[in-house]
């Protein structure tokens, strides 16, 4: 079954960024090793059943606003094909997702390669806006290293008012869309801690920190993992569901009688006889 490119996650508009400035505030407070289990209490389990991919694209909300082709982040032309998805967190107390729109098309944030950071998408509460396309490679993990080269980057808001259970469940439902049109595995799904930078002490890095345990990836990690995977397999039920009603629409003719072999009945079954060969016999070199 042919499945719809990434881009239908988007819409085909365009959003005016807010003029708000990016500030670096500080790194909201984490609760203990129980953070998987409030969220899960405050979210409900992923719902039973497939869902379409068009559905769940209108539960995500993904917005385009472009780093201009050519410019900053997007100023080399390096595509890619992902192979993983790289989450992050982006412990900034005042951005939102339009705040880092912003910062991003101005070329605000400068490091990396290529010289300003750039990824793939920022989720909030309500929305996901996206900077580049997936085929693209960012400047988020890494440097250059596989996790800049072969990932998707989406960064989780921390804004002030944000609501971080409904960020990390959209972030849920958005990765697992991503895995679906990529066809990336769960175990692919990475933090960013999961990516050493070089030079950095230490070198993996505390995030998303709220994901994480004592720095690492443990038991909130596996928690958000198992409810990416939910989502995921609900459009894996769906692909599924539609190529049984296809088969049953469309199935396989069965042959005319006279074309139908039978086979007779065990009882009645000859053994087949070969006749013997005769030897060839020695020719002329040719």
């Amino acid at each position: 079954m042919k499945r719809s490119p990434i881009s239908s996650l988007t819409l085909l508009f365009p959003i005016s960024a807010l003029t708000a400035t990016i500030v670096v505030g500080t790194i909201l407070p984490g609760c203990a090793h129980n953070r998987g289990k409030n969220w899960e209490a405050k979210l409900g389990p992923v719902p039973e059943g497939p869902i379409a991919p068009e559905k769940l694209k209108k539960e995500i909300r993904v917005k385009q606003d472009h780093i201009p082709k050519g410019r900053f982040g997007r100023r080399l032309n390096r595509p890619m094909r992902p192979q993983f998805i790289t989450v992050h967190s982006t412990q900034n107390y005042t951005g939102d997702a339009f705040d880092h729109a912003k910062a991003l098309k101005r070329g605000a944030l400068r490091g990396g390669v290529c010289g300003f950071l750039c990824w793939h998408f920022t989720v909030q509460d309500n929305l996901v806006v996206q900077h580049i396309p997936t085929d693209e490679q960012g400047e988020h993990a890494d440097f250059d290293g596989p996790g800049n080269r072969y990932s998707i980057g989406i960064e989780m808001c921390e804004h002030k008012g944000n609501d971080q259970a409904k960020t990390i469940d959209r972030t849920a439902k958005l990765t697992a869309a991503l895995m679906y049109e990529n066809d990336i595995p769960i175990d692919r799904v990475v933090p960013h801690y999961h990516w050493p930078r070089r030079g950095y002490k230490p070198p993996n890095k505390n995030c998303p920190h709220f994901l994480m345990d004592d720095g690492k990836p443990r038991g909130t990690w596996n928690w958000f993992l198992a409810r990416v995977e939910s989502h995921h397999q609900r459009l894996v039920q769906h692909a599924q569901l539609l190529e049984q009603q296809q088969q049953e629409q469309n199935p396989i003719p069965k042959a005319p009688p006279v074309m139908q072999v039978k086979a007779d009945p065990p009882a009645r079954q000859e053994r087949e006889v070969f006749p013997l060969l005769t030897p060839a016999r020695p020719g002329r070199p040719d």
